[in-house]
């Protein structure tokens, strides 16, 4: 009997931290919004909300993370 060729798994750390889009771009939260928000603006706090793409750099490692995105 051959060996099943082994599955890739999705990585959990990488698919709680990353969206893709219907078109395979890869979305992101901003970081600097847990702790020390007193003396930041409303205006950054607000911004700060909002997702971001990621670095086309870095596209192909999370896609490579998460298989079945």
């Amino acid at each position: 009997m051959p060996k099943p060729i082994a599955r890739a798994k999705t990585r959990k750390a990488v698919a709680k931290r990353f969206k893709i889009t219907g078109t395979g771009k890869v979305l992101r939260s901003q970081a600097s919004k847990r702790h020390l928000l007193s003396n930041k603006s409303a205006k950054r706090k607000r911004q700060m909300a909002k997702s971001q793409l990621v670095d086309k750099t870095d596209v192909a490692r999370i896609k490579l993370n998460m298989p079945f995105a």
